[in-house]
């Protein structure tokens, strides 16, 4: 059996917020019947963008990803206490039946993403629900997807071996994983969100002048044992990405025949920048 899953790609996202507007405009002062009852005109999102900063000025980057219903597998949603009310479909889409919710205010805890609005104006729990109403009317992705103009959202049907297959492939992955609760929403250059860099600028002082150092090796050592290694760019900045936090260990700058020009050690809790190192040669 063939299920839907979306696929965002953190690095492709410029954050115009085309996807959270489409979806947005799709369900406000509409009513599917089956589906969904209108969105409410203020207030809750059932897709977002999140924001992520990390490092400092002058070297820093900021990534989104959305948050939305992640679809779950394993939906703590879906429990005998929501029986007739919420229910996953064969095709993965989890939904919510807007006639039997009414009322059920108590279903918006269940979802430990937090992605169950409550409409306090027509008394229902409310979600996106992958617009199914579309899927079933014989469109071949959200509007979310069609919407985006970098294509950082994908949309794919693949049995679930396939698409464990192309998780592996690509490194996708998926918010808290940890819940267990097998989210069918998947992430694509994730570690701009989960991981951490380590950065820096090398110059050379001579005459009271400050010149940028291109070209020398830079090593991140952890435990004693090189982690990762990298050379200066135009600017003498270097950057060691995709670091786990927290971690500690020592930088070496060195010259090309193998001299050490400087040291520091270094420990961090977030990405950082360790600001200018100063050579002698």
């Amino acid at each position: 059996m063939t299920k839907w899953n979306l696929i965002f790609d953190v690095a492709r996202c410029n954050s115009c917020n085309n996807c959270v507007l489409a979806t947005k405009d799709e369900y406000l002062f509409n009513r599917f019947d089956g589906y969904s009852e209108p969105a409410p005109r203020l207030g809750d999102l059932w897709l977002t963008l999140q924001r992520k900063e990390r490092g400092k000025a002058p070297m820093m980057d900021v990534s989104h990803y959305i948050t939305t219903c992640q679809q779950c597998d394993n939906a703590p949603c879906i429990s005998e206490r929501s029986k007739g009310v919420i229910t996953k479909r064969a095709d993965g889409i989890v939904t919510i039946d807007p006639a039997a919710a009414n009322g059920r205010k108590d279903l918006v805890e269940t979802c430990p993403y937090g992605q169950i609005f409550w409409n306090e104006e027509l008394q229902v729990p409310q979600k996106w629900s992958f617009d199914a109403h579309l899927i079933d009317a014989g469109r071949k992705e959200p509007r979310c997807v069609t919407a985006c103009p970098t294509r950082a959202i994908e949309a794919v049907k693949l049995d679930d071996a396939k698409m464990a297959a192309l998780a592996s492939d690509q490194d996708l992955q998926q918010l808290n994983p940890e819940l267990g609760t097998k989210p069918r929403i998947w992430y694509r250059n994730f570690d701009r969100v989960t991981a951490n860099f380590l950065g820096g600028t090398v110059v050379r002082v001579r005459d009271g002048i400050e010149d940028n150092v291109e070209g020398v090796e830079v090593r991140l050592a952890v435990n004693g044992e090189v982690h990762a290694s990298c050379r200066t760019d135009i600017y003498g900045d270097f950057r060691f990405d995709q670091l786990p936090a927290p971690i500690e260990g020592s930088l070496q700058v060195l010259a090309d025949d193998g001299r050490l020009l400087a040291a520091l050690d270094f420990q961090i809790t977030e990405s950082r920048y360790l600001g200018i190192i100063e050579i002698d040669a």
